[in-house]
């Protein structure tokens, strides 16, 4: 279960074709704007066209990506409680698109701490499923974070530290699970060039998180250095991880049943096409050939992702005001709300 993060920005049903055009088994999109607030009043008129035209390809994993602005993690109540009120309205979207993930970063603690963030992502979520999912469904899949500026999920010791917390706030195990992205990885000192290093870290996450909380892969290469807790993607197996390390990971037994996403650059461009191309390589074990200079040195899809600055004015019209707290506590009314979901 392979393909890309699609973007659909007013083409819903281009996406399911395009996605259907290269033979995709997955596909990851956002359902709303991942750069604003403001969520929208309801589905997309022609999501009953794009869900025909999945199930007519060979896509069989819908994965949606929460927004950028979520930010569980940090001290500041206002901004908490907006990103509570934006994560369960994504989440309700993303059923209506019958995804079975819904994907969303760690986020960072700002300052306050890594217990204070875990306590805080832990009341997030089971707020937020308590609004926006109450059935767990879709299953809310945490991803790693490159280490950087306060973030929270670089290391396995930290992710399985925060699924404690998760797990001791009500959240059912099933409703909850993580997201390994490879340059994410790459950035926090993973040397995944090396598969030796892959089988380490997969025997590591099996241990201390659990082999069934590995719910998805993001299948990037990455163009900044080992350990440099910096997010830049690159076309797979022409950045500093490389060929040999991604075919590693895409033909590693352990990963046969999760599904991999790559956010790859030049996607509105048409990479995605390119990109599942040189995935087929690296399962055949087939050698890579090179890609010209402009699609190297294109933006990246993914960049940097900005830390959530200071707390937004007023919540919009959408966002209902949640319990108060004060700054960098557990908020009031989410103990009621997961005792209710265990």
């Amino acid at each position: 279960m392979i393909g890309p993060h699609l973007p659909v920005g007013g083409a819903l049903l281009k996406a399911a074709d395009r996605a259907g055009a290269i033979g995709a088994t997955a596909l990851q999109i956002f359902s709303d704007n991942p750069t604003a607030w403001r969520r929208k009043a309801g589905p997309p008129t022609d999501l009953q066209g794009f869900r025909a035209r999945l199930e007519g390809s060979e896509v069989v994993v819908l994965a949606v990506h929460g927004s950028y602005l979520v930010n569980l993690a940090g001290p500041d109540e206002a901004f908490w409680q907006r990103s509570v009120e934006t994560m369960s309205a994504d989440l309700a979207m993303a059923q209506t698109y019958a995804a079975t993930l819904f994907n969303i970063h760690a986020g960072s603690h700002r300052g306050a701490g890594v217990d204070v963030g875990h306590r805080r992502i832990a009341a997030g979520l089971a707020m937020a499923l308590e609004l926006g999912a109450p059935e767990g469904r879709p299953r809310v899949v945490i991803e790693n974070s490159a280490g950087g500026r306060d973030s929270i999920g670089s290391r396995v010791e930290e992710l399985a530290a925060l699924l404690e917390e998760i797990l001791g706030a009500g959240v059912p195990a099933r409703a909850v699970g993580f997201c390994l992205d490879t340059a994410h990885r790459w950035g926090a000192g993973y040397d995944l060039s090396d598969p030796n290093e892959l089988d380490g870290l997969l025997a590591t996450f099996d241990r201390l998180v659990g082999s069934e909380h590995l719910a998805m892969i993001h299948l990037n290469d990455s163009r900044s250095e080992r350990g440099s807790r910096i997010d830049r993607h690159q076309h797979l197996g022409a950045g500093r991880i490389g060929a040999s390390g991604l075919a590693a990971i895409v033909r590693h037994p352990r990963l046969a049943r999760v599904p991999m996403f790559f956010e790859t650059p030049g996607m509105d461009e048409g990479y995605e096409a390119t990109n599942m191309a040189r995935v087929r390589l690296l399962l055949a074990g087939e050698p890579l050939p090179e890609l010209p200079a402009e699609a190297l040195n294109m933006s990246s899809s993914r960049v940097v992702r900005r830390t959530p600055a200071a707390s937004p004015p007023g919540p919009p019209p959408t966002v209902r005001a949640l319990p108060q707290s004060a700054p960098g506590a557990v908020p009031r009314g989410y103990r009621e709300a997961a005792s209710r979901r265990r």
